[in-house]
């Protein structure tokens, strides 16, 4: 090494520990950035060259460092598993909140659910049969009728609401999908042309990453890398997004939960493109709510709910008009049931105690009434199946969901642990970096020296 390529040396490794410390500089700045991806410079050493002459002192020194890249510390495997646990454990907390919101309106048990109300109605009858010539048990009966039906009528609607609510949010999700893979397409192209360029594209790749796990969270997306730094978004198996374009998806099906009845009028997500194929999920929130939004023939978490007041509406009816025939108490109406369901009598008087003839003393009519309650095909026993099944339904989901949801959070601490910047760590490489600064610029001064000497005081004898 000569006198002037010493200075060349120690000027490659004042400028390489200077870019080290700005990139230390930059992920410090960035601790408590969401999603950010911490950065490390790659320096390597620039050879002296094979090359031989007759002049030849032997082996050469290098001549110094170069930065060659500035690496971007992610895990493309630990990136993959947060996508996969992410869409599981959005797929099950979806149907959780689904069955939770559910619970709420069911309200049981409790003093004022239908289970409550059924058995007033059930206690009334019997109270009749005691004293079937009293207008005042009469009314008492004609009264718990109508709170049995605002009852099954009340449950219903909040279904129905809850359906409707379901289904626009669907929509809404729908429309964030749509957003997400533009932006996740124009970012494909950025980074693409910053690659070409030459230039660094990791803080644009860390932004798409946020944006693809949104994506996986909401559809269950899958992701491949390309060569050329892009990543493609596939949905069922078909692209969402490939390279810097993108598609759309679009919510079709029925508006509410009475049109809901089978596969063809379900509420379903498709591609906005000819024909309007459905897409297919894999798992995220869309997923979970589309299968709450399903006819109940298909297992819909709400449908199936709305079809058990349904039923127990017109248990009711049946049951009791098969003893309560002159008049009827109650009408179905054309359905659905539990929303048509009304009290046919409006006068206290009309209500039958005992059979016809048999005098004002006979109750056997509201006794046989009364046994409806206990009855094994009754209104009582459709409605407990009813509500037992929709209680450990949801409990089997909510322990799937807090399962599902603990992977995702051990995979999403091991990413951490792996990309984000420990402060600790960045103190360490700083002072490591200003060190090494330090004696470049001391090599630096030193054969200025040298030079110095060499230039001033060569030639100068006795001076």
């Amino acid at each position: 090494m000569s006198t002037f390529s010493g200075l060349s040396t120690a000027l490659s490794s004042l400028n390489a520990q200077r870019a080290a410390m700005e990139i230390t500089g930059q992920n410090i700045a960035n601790v408590n950035t969401p999603g950010y991806t911490r950065q490390r410079a790659d320096m390597t050493p620039v050879s002296a060259g094979q090359t031989a002459s007759l002049f030849s002192q032997g082996a050469k020194i290098g001549n110094g460092v170069r930065i060659t890249d500035i690496s971007r510390l992610g895990d493309i495997f630990l990136d993959a598993r947060v996508r996969t646990t992410t869409s599981s454990a959005s797929y099950l907390t979806a149907r959780a909140e689904v069955y939770e919101r559910l619970e709420s309106t069911i309200n049981e048990p409790s003093d004022d659910g239908i289970s409550a109300q059924l058995n007033k109605l059930w206690t009334s009858f019997q109270d009749l049969s005691n004293n079937p010539q009293t207008l005042a048990t009469k009314q008492v009966v004609l009264e718990n009728a109508k709170q049995v039906q605002q009852g099954i009528a009340s449950g219903y609607s909040a279904v129905s609401t809850q359906w409707n609510q379901v289904r626009a949010e669907v929509e809404a999700h729908v429309t964030e999908v749509n957003t997400t893979a533009t932006a996740v397409a124009e970012l494909n192209g950025q980074i693409r042309q910053t690659l070409v360029s030459g230039g660094n594209p990791n803080e644009l790749i860390d932004q798409r990453g946020q944006l693809l796990n949104s994506l996986s969270a909401l559809t269950g997306s899958t992701v491949r890398f390309q060569d050329d730094g892009t990543a493609d978004v596939y949905v069922g198996g078909n692209p969402l997004v490939q390279a810097n374009a993108s598609r759309t998806l679009t919510v079709a099906g029925a508006t509410a939960i009475t049109g809901a009845t089978d596969a063809a009028s379900a509420v379903k997500v498709v591609w906005d493109r000819p024909g309007n194929p459905a897409v297919s999920f894999d798992g995220g929130q869309i997923a979970g709510k589309l299968s709450a939004l399903a006819p109940a023939t298909d297992g819909g978490i709400l449908t199936t709910a709305a079809n058990h007041y349904n039923t127990i509406a017109e248990s009711l009816a049946d049951k009791v008009n098969a003893l309560h025939n002159a008049p009827p108490l109650f009408d179905l109406g054309a359905g659905p049931y539990a929303a048509t369901l009304s009290v046919a009598i409006t006068n206290p008087a009309d209500i039958q105690a005992g059979a016809v003839g048999a005098g004002d003393f006979d109750g056997s009519v509201a006794d046989a009434l009364s046994q409806l309650g206990i009855a094994t095909d009754g209104p009582d026993a459709l409605w407990q199946t009813a509500a037992i099944a929709t209680g450990v339904a949801a409990k089997a989901t909510a322990d799937s969901a807090t399962v599902a949801y603990a992977a995702q959070s051990t995979a999403e601490g091991l990413h951490i642990a792996a990309t984000s910047v420990d402060t600790d760590e960045e103190t360490v490489n700083l002072l490591s970096y200003q060190r090494a600064y330090q004696a470049a610029a001391r090599v630096m001064t030193t054969v200025d020296e040298m030079l110095d000497q060499l230039i001033n005081r060569t030639g100068v004898v006795g001076r």
